[in-house]
C-alpha cells in the first residue's frame, strides 16, 4: 500500500513538471474569478472546449516554451498538458477575446504577488521604476500601429515594483505614443517614483510636489536652473556626489513656480548626472542609489524579451497581439513567484532565476529543488509561503 501511495506521488510530481506552472497559475487565479471577469467585460462565452481560460493556459506556455506560432503551439500543446485543438481554433480565439480580459487576470495576479513577496528595501519607501519597451514588427503586419519607417509596433509602459521585481501597472499603447503623458497614469503616491529624463515636465515637478507624490527624475540636460542654494551635508571621501542643492527650472517664460532640490553625482562610467527629487530628508547618496536602481526596469525588459518570446507576435489583430503580450507578462509573473517561493527553501544547489526556469522546463533540476517543488505543487502555494490566502 506503502509503495503504491509513493509510486502515484512520484508520477503525479512528473505530470505536475508539465503543468506547475498552470498549476500555480489556477490557484490564484480561480475559475470563478475569471468567470466574474468575463461577466464584467460582457463577454458571452460559446465555445464549450476551447475557452478563455484554455486560451489564456496556451499563450502563458507558449512564452514560456518559446513557441514560435500558433501552429507550432498546437501541434505540441498536448504534450504540456493542454487541451489539443486545431491551430486555426487558437487563432480564432486570441482574435476575438478582448485583451482587456487577459489583462485584468494579468493586474489581478500581479497585485496578488506584490502582496505577498514584498520584501523589506533600503529606501523611504517602496520604488516604483518607470519606463517603457517597444515590440516592433514589419509595418504591414500591423497596419494599426504604424511606427517608424518600415517598421510597425506596440508598446508596453511599465512601473515595476523593485522589491519583488513584478509590475504594479502596465499600460498598452501603439508604438508612436511619447512616453512622458504616461507617467501620470504610472504613478502611485505610496512609491518612490523613478523615472529617466523623457518623463521630465516643468509643471509635472510642481504637482508632483503639491499633490506629495515622491519623485527621482532625471532632469534633462537643457534644463536652465537658476537661484541655486546649496544644502548642508555630511560628506564623505568615497562619496560619487558631485552636487547638492535647490534652484528653480527653466526660463522666464517657463519657469517653475517651487524651488526643488537637484543631485548632482557621476556614475560607474564617470559621467555626470543631474536628478531632481522632492525627497529633502533623504541623504544626495540615497537619492542616487534610487536613480540608478531605475536600472532594474531595463534589465525586465531584456529578461522577457530574451527568455519569453515577446518579440514574435503570433497574431495581426490588436486583441492577438495584446493578449500575447500580456500573457507572456503573466508567464514572467508566474516563473518569479513560484522561484521566490522556493529559492528560500533550497540551502545547497542555489540556481539563478533564467537557470531554475531552463532547468525546469527541460526536466533538470536538482534533486533538492525536485523535493521542494514536489512539495510546493502538493501544497497549497499560499499556506507553502506561510501567507494567508
Amino acid at each position: 500500500m506503502i509503495a503504491t501511495s509513493m509510486i502515484i506521488r512520484k508520477e503525479a510530481f512528473f505530470i505536475r513538471q508539465h503543468t506547475t506552472f498552470l498549476t500555480i497559475l489556477k490557484q490564484l487565479v480561480t475559475e470563478e474569478e475569471i468567470k466574474e471577469i468575463l461577466r464584467r467585460h460582457e463577454y458571452e462565452e460559446v465555445a464549450r472546449r476551447f475557452t478563455v481560460t484554455a486560451l489564456l493556459h496556451f499563450l502563458v506556455t507558449a512564452a514560456l516554451q518559446q513557441w514560435k506560432s500558433f501552429r507550432h503551439g498546437a501541434d505540441v500543446g498536448e504534450g504540456h498538458g493542454l487541451f489539443g485543438c486545431h491551430y486555426s481554433t487558437v487563432s480564432k480565439k486570441a482574435g476575438e477575446v478582448p485583451f482587456g480580459i487577459i489583462k485584468e487576470i494579468f493586474t489581478l495576479f500581479c497585485s496578488r504577488c506584490n502582496r505577498q513577496l514584498r520584501r523589506k528595501c533600503n529606501f523611504p519607501k517602496e520604488l516604483l521604476l518607470i519606463d517603457s519597451t517597444t515590440v516592433t514588427v514589419g509595418k504591414t503586419r500591423l497596419l494599426w500601429a504604424p511606427y517608424h519607417g518600415e517598421r510597425a509596433g506596440v508598446k508596453l509602459h511599465t512601473a515595476l515594483q523593485l522589491s519583488t521585481q513584478i509590475p504594479q501597472k502596465v499600460v498598452e499603447t501603439t508604438g508612436l505614443k511619447h512616453d512622458s503623458p504616461m507617467l501620470d497614469e504610472l504613478a502611485n503616491k505610496d512609491c518612490i517614483v523613478v523615472a529617466d529624463r523623457a518623463y521630465f515636465q516643468i509643471e509635472r515637478s510642481d504637482r508632483f510636489c503639491q499633490e506629495g507624490q515622491p519623485f527621482v527624475i532625471r532632469l534633462k540636460t537643457n534644463v536652465e536652473l537658476t537661484q541655486r542654494k546649496s544644502l548642508k551635508r555630511v560628506v564623505s571621501e568615497d562619496s560619487n556626489i558631485v552636487n547638492d542643492f535647490t534652484a528653480k527650472l527653466g526660463t522666464e517664460q517657463n519657469r517653475s513656480d517651487r524651488r526643488h532640490r537637484i543631485v548632482e553625482f557621476t556614475d560607474y562610467e564617470g559621467k555626470n548626472i543631474r536628478v531632481i527629487t522632492n525627497l529633502y530628508s533623504t541623504s544626495a547618496e540615497t537619492v542616487a542609489a534610487i536613480y540608478k536602481a531605475r536600472w532594474g526596469v531595463e534589465l525586465f525588459f531584456r529578461w522577457i524579451k530574451q527568455n519569453l518570446n515577446v518579440p514574435r507576435l503570433f497574431g495581426t489583430t490588436k486583441n492577438a497581439v495584446y493578449n500575447q503580450l500580456f500573457a507572456a507578462l503573466l508567464a514572467y509573473v508566474i516563473v518569479t513567484f513560484v522561484y521566490t517561493a522556493l529559492a528560500p527553501k533550497v540551502k545547497y544547489q542555489r540556481l539563478s532565476l533564467l537557470s531554475f526556469l531552463r532547468k525546469l522546463l527541460s526536466y533538470q533540476l536538482p534533486l533538492e529543488w525536485q523535493v521542494v517543488i514536489q512539495l510546493f505543487c502538493l501544497a497549497d502555494p499560499l499556506s507553502f509561503l506561510g501567507i494567508a490566502g
